[in-house]
């Protein structure tokens, strides 16, 4: 039997590589002749152990992630972060945030709670559409850490270098766009994202952080928000989220046959290339991030009205594709093109702008 596909444009969840998901059903009932699926499997159990730790150690070789780095898988995503990084990392009671988007923005309002937080730079007035430049970061050098988002999923855009911050640590979510890219791990404190956009399906965040950052805490915060607890029970202090694992496993392998993340990268410049260079030449449709600061990841833009806009999601439907309605909070059209969507998903995109452009322009 055929299975009809569509390309799958969601922000998160987010569209995963065929190959995969192929991988996984065909192991569904019996995974390497366990007799049962890894869904079913005791988190302690020998089978599971060699999921997990060989998941540990795949992201560990593709990221370049140091020694000194410890690798926790949490439940709750990426937003129980909010309120965990504060409670562990603020150890002199202030933090710096800078605020790009709708995330960050949360995160900062979340770390209120817990202390002397200041707004480095706030881009709420510029609609979001630009990323601060060094200049423009107003810098405490007494803080515990400086808060960024390095891609923002709602109004796609994206830091393109590593801020200054005199040796702080920096604490960096990058839920949507880690995998897309080669990083250099030790210029962060601490990385942090929600799997459901770039490394597989919802229910399973990941922190990577620096040892020396978690070796104590406030009193009185709870067990599972302790990130050294975590670490020193290798994220299994409690049940963790097995088949999030698994998967995250899975599409580490699917990176590291392809070549790596230089060679993802490659092929997400090429993808987001073929988008703008024709969101560029349009008159018809306009884009929302500035262009020194585009997302590789979330491509927006808006239609001349929001009818057309209304109508431009409409009928992509009938053409094969879905989830291209913008945020609520930004309307428009938005792109999701993580790692997972094919070239030949973005080519029938633009073929279809250029359609759309010729028939309501």
């Amino acid at each position: 039997m055929t299975t009809k596909r569509v390309y799958n444009f969601s922000a998160g969840p987010s569209t995963l590589p065929v190959s995969v998901l192929e991988s996984i059903a065909s192991k569904m009932l019996n995974y390497n002749d366990s007799g049962m699926s890894v869904m079913e499997m005791s988190h302690r159990s020998s089978s599971y152990l060699e999921i997990f730790n060989e998941t540990k150690t795949m992201l560990k070789k593709v990221m370049n992630i140091p020694d000194n780095y410890q690798i926790l898988f949490i439940q709750g995503g990426a937003t129980q972060q909010f309120s965990t990084i504060p409670l562990n990392l603020m150890k002199n009671g202030k933090a710096d945030y800078i605020v790009t988007g709708a995330f960050s923005k949360k995160s900062a309002q979340e770390a209120k709670k817990f202390g002397d937080v200041h707004i480095v730079y706030d881009g709420s007035e510029r609609n979001f559409k630009h990323i601060p430049t060094q200049d423009e970061l107003d810098l405490r050098e007494d803080t515990s850490y400086v808060h960024l988002c390095s891609n923002n999923t709602i109004y796609g855009t994206e830091w393109k270098y590593v801020p200054d911050t005199h040796g702080v640590p920096i604490v960096a979510d990058m839920s949507s766009n880690i995998l897309s890219k080669p990083i250099q791990v030790s210029d962060y404190g601490m990385i942090y994202a929600g799997a459901q956009k770039n490394m597989g399906i919802a229910g399973l965040g990941v922190v990577i952080v620096r040892e020396d950052l978690i070796q104590d805490h406030q009193d009185k915060i709870p067990v599972l928000m302790e990130y050294d607890t975590i670490a020193k029970n290798d994220s299994m202090y409690n049940t963790p989220p097995t088949f999030s694992i698994y998967v995250l496993g899975e599409v580490l392998k699917w990176i590291d046959d392809l070549g790596g993340l230089e060679v993802m990268q490659k092929i997400n410049e090429e993808k987001a290339k073929l988008l703008y260079d024709y969101l560029d030449q349009s008159d018809f449709y306009q884009t929302h991030s500035n262009p020194d600061n585009r997302s590789i990841m979330n491509v927006t833009f808006t239609c001349p009205n929001k009818d057309l806009d209304a109508l431009f999601v409409k009928e992509s439907v009938k053409a094969g594709m879905t989830n291209l309605k913008g945020h609520r909070s930004v309307g428009g059209i938005r792109a999701s093109i993580y790692n997972a969507m094919e070239k030949e998903g973005v080519e029938a995109l633009v073929a279809f702008m250029k359609k759309f452009e010729e028939e309501n322009g």
